[in-house]
């Protein structure tokens, strides 16, 4: 049945654990994504492929061939508005997704601050920071007070028709001065996805320019907006991540425990999983079953945001789901929203296991449906492992890889590198900038989104390497970071390994791995604060778009890398993926490879080969530092007494002293 076990691309795109476990003949009963690659036996559609495939309305479908006549739209739209539209939809389509996630946090934080939850306000210093830029009066008040203040003036925000979103003022000036320019500083939340989908309407906009504009105020929504309440919120409640020691991949699973894998997006059932797994009697339900406890593992990036503030193992990315219920050993997953494959519930079908759906929105043939009450959320979440607990007696063979499961240091948030750079009392972003203005670390490096089923699976790894071993420092979100993870990048020791030597240098004096774990997807907008700060120290120019940095989504299979990749591009900072969806339009491919440059200080870019891409990405970083003037290395030079003194003069006189004893 399955062909991918003897398939050279299959053997490609999969890593040790999942090829271990294709081996076996328990896996080989199971039919997965492996399969269906294999089976398809079609190659990709190319009006798909290029953007210019319209579905917009009824009278089609129309597929269109750039500067061909008689190959436009029944309506008469061109190529350029097509695969605008599309791209602007995967942008929407995105948005939409960290929006609704967004929306859930800021719910959660309003019912904690009531106390209609299990969980509590643990980090008062980001609550306190985030109500001043909310303009929330904080002195003398209750944290829940401000908590719910905050949480009713951030709902307010998604449904805004006009004016700004607050998240924006954090931004560089010179870039909430760009935007302004443009017209692309986002009003509301919810406005500007609206607004998006009825622009891309048929017969609605029909000017490429003007699409993509409202695209890159969409995105802006997402990244300054909805994304950056989610993370930060999210921190709130639960606490800012800070680095820990964990494990990720397949062999995490555990024999003799009660194996419940939690995957999706949103934090709030897998946090309350992990209390009602410490629950005795829970624990003591499991212990009549034969099982010595309950084993939480992570998939996905509901799996990164456990990892990250608990030190939860993570079995899988999205690509490993399928092959993490094919171990036989997985009592239950618990799902909420985005990644979902619908084939889980039929990879289980002969299995023990059961799928369980937890969120109205996202509901699957075949799976068992358990509504998550935020309300009730200890004994949603009781309700569900009692239901895995039940099924570990049920288990029948099982396969769980040996030996195939990495050490990780996750748990890299803007207030954690602050810290570690200066410590308790200088946290400071002097130090980063300080190493990229003497040379020693070349620039900075965001790789982000997703993992799919088109390319090997050490992509990831190819242009991390390349990269670190040029003095960039990769910074890492989503399933690259897991994918990253599974290679041993995210080990402090991988800096002697794969680093060059002055990246080396920095990260043994912190003590820190040259790829760091920054979070899920939708916490990339933790990368815009780390380069908001990195303006804001100085040295290294007065926006987004000066600095030396680059950030890739290569393996993106969903809308929100698009988002992302917008919403990076908007703020000043140079994006490559590997394909795009707009080559049927060459006006559309123009507009983003070079015109945005004008327009943002930064432009998207594509490269197939990962070694280029990587290649492409220090390119970028070595023209930023050259126009900041910082592209030759500087000797040390070793002062003495007599240089002290003549520095400390000039010094005192830049500072309209006379020296010692010839003050006022």
């Amino acid at each position: 049945m399955v062909k991918a076990r003897g398939c050279d691309k299959c053997n490609e795109i999969t890593g040790a654990s999942t090829l271990d476990l294709l081996s076996q003949d328990l896996a080989k009963q199971v039919r997965t994504a492996y399969d269906r690659i294999e089976d398809r036996g079609m190659a990709t559609c190319l009006f798909g492929a290029g953007g210019t495939c319209c579905r917009n309305c009824n009278m089609g479908p129309c597929q269109i061939i750039d500067g061909v006549e008689s190959m436009i739209g029944v309506c008469g739209a061109t190529a350029d508005t097509v695969a605008a539209r599309n791209f602007c939809r995967f942008i929407a389509g995105g948005t939409a997704a960290h929006v609704d996630h967004a929306r859930e946090m800021v719910r959660g934080l309003i019912a904690t601050a009531k106390g209609e939850t299990p969980h509590e306000i643990k980090d008062e210093d980001k609550l306190h920071k985030m109500a001043r830029i909310f303009d929330i009066e904080i002195e003398g008040r209750d944290k829940n007070e401000i908590a719910l203040e905050l949480g009713e003036k951030a709902l307010a925000e998604f449904g805004q028709q006009d004016g700004t979103l607050t998240m924006v003022k954090r931004a560089p000036k010179k870039q909430q001065e760009i935007w302004d320019r443009e017209g692309v500083t986002p009003r509301g939340i919810d406005r500007e996805v609206v607004e998006m989908m009825h622009r891309t309407h048929m017969g609605v906009d029909q000017d490429y320019r003007n699409l993509l504009k409202q695209g890159a105020r969409t995105a802006l929504a997402d990244g300054w907006g909805a994304s950056m309440l989610s993370t930060e919120l999210t921190d709130i409640m639960f606490g800012t991540p800070v680095p820990k020691r964990a494990i990720v991949d397949l062999g995490v699973l555990k024999e003799d425990m009660v194996n419940v894998t939690v995957h999706g997006h949103e934090p709030l059932l897998a946090e309350a999983l992990c209390l009602a797994a410490e629950d005795e009697e829970i624990l003591a339900l499991a212990k009549k079953a034969g099982a010595k406890g309950i084993n939480l593992a992570g998939v996905c990036c509901t799996g990164n945001e456990i990892l990250m503030r608990r030190g939860v193992p993570v079995a899988g990315s999205f690509i490993q789901q399928e092959m993490v219920l094919a171990t036989g050993a997985v009592e239950a997953m618990v799902v909420d929203v985005q990644c979902l494959m619908q084939s889980l519930a039929q990879v289980v079908k002969e299995m023990h296991t059961d799928i369980i759906t937890t969120n109205y929105r996202a509901k699957m043939p075949d799976a068992i449906h358990i509504q998550f009450e935020e309300h009730d959320a200890y004994n949603s979440a009781k309700r569900i492992l009692t239901r895995a607990v039940n099924n570990f007696k049920k288990r029948g063979n099982f396969y769980i890889p040996k030996d195939k499961k990495q050490d990780v240091v996750a748990g890299f948030s803007h207030e954690s590198i602050n810290y570690m750079l200066g410590g308790r009392f200088r946290q400071s972003y002097r130090p980063l900038n300080d190493n990229i203005i003497n040379g020693r670390i070349r620039g900075i490096a965001a790789m982000v989104g997703c993992e799919h089923y088109k390319h090997p699976d050490d992509v990831h790894f190819k242009i991390a390497v390349e990269l670190i071993k040029n003095n960039v420092l990769v910074l890492a979100t989503g399933c690259a970071a897991q994918a990253l993870g599974r290679r041993g990048l995210m080990r402090p020791e991988a800096a002697t390994e794969y680093a060059g030597a002055g990246l080396a240098e920095v990260c043994e004096t912190v003590g820190m791995p040259p790829v760091l774990h920054v979070g899920s997807c939708v916490d990339n907008s933790r990368l815009l604060i780390a380069l908001t700060e990195m303006v804001n120290e100085g040295g290294l120019g007065e926006d987004i778009s000066e600095l030396p940095a680059c950030g890739t989504a290569p393996l993106w299979m969903s809308e929100k890398a698009v988002a992302i990749g917008q919403y990076f591009v908007s703020s000043g900072a140079h994006v490559i993926f590997q394909n795009l969806p707009v080559s049927g339009s060459k006006a559309v491919s123009r507009h983003l490879f070079e015109e945005m440059m004008d327009l943002y200080g930064a432009t998207w870019d594509v490269e197939e080969d990962p070694i280029k891409l990587a290649r492409k990405m220090i390119a970028a970083i070595d023209e930023k530092r050259k126009a900041l003037g910082i592209d030759k290395k500087k000797e040390r030079i070793l002062m003495d007494m007599q240089m002290r003194r003549e520095l400390e003069g000039k010094a005192l006189a830049g500072a309209g002293c006379e020296g010692p004893g010839k003050r006022d």
